[in-house]
């Protein structure tokens, strides 16, 4: 990883919990206190869709997945799985380095990714705007 900074294996459980057990409705990931591991920061059970966003920091960055749940036009439910690189704009350019320099190390151990979101403020984040995305077949 070209940061040096290692994935914590609780990420991945707690991904693959959110993936096949889909008892977990998102989980929030950031940096250790000593920059050395991305680590689980927040997990929810069945939180919605605006708890999620409301626990994205405006300051600092974070990685995120979500259990998106939606309905298509024919009333079919369907659900994906959506990974947020949450980099605020007013985040330290450090903590956006960091974050960036991370990210794929990351994404290779989380296998199952329907769609990435990069998001540098709430409006990239809007339900719409994520449904767009997913609905129209993702990002890999």
């Amino acid at each position: 990883m070209a940061s040096g900074i290692q994935v914590n294996p609780q990420v991945v459980e707690t991904f693959n919990q959110l993936k096949i057990k889909h008892d977990i409705s998102y989980a929030i990931f950031s940096l250790s206190d000593d920059l050395t591991e991305i680590v689980v920061q927040e997990v929810s059970a069945n939180g919605d869709y605006d708890e999620f966003i409301s626990k994205l920091p405006t300051d600092k960055c974070r990685y995120a997945v979500l259990d998106f749940k939606y309905t298509l036009n024919d009333g079919g439910q369907r659900d994906k799985i959506v990974f947020f690189a949450w980099t605020p704009d007013t985040a330290s350019i450090k903590d956006k380095m960091l974050f960036a320099s991370s990210k794929d190390a990351l994404k290779k151990q989380l296998n199952g990714i329907h769609t990435e979101i990069q998001a540098t403020d709430l409006d990239e984040v809007e339900y719409e705007e994520v449904y767009n995305k997913v609905s129209s077949g993702g990002t890999k």
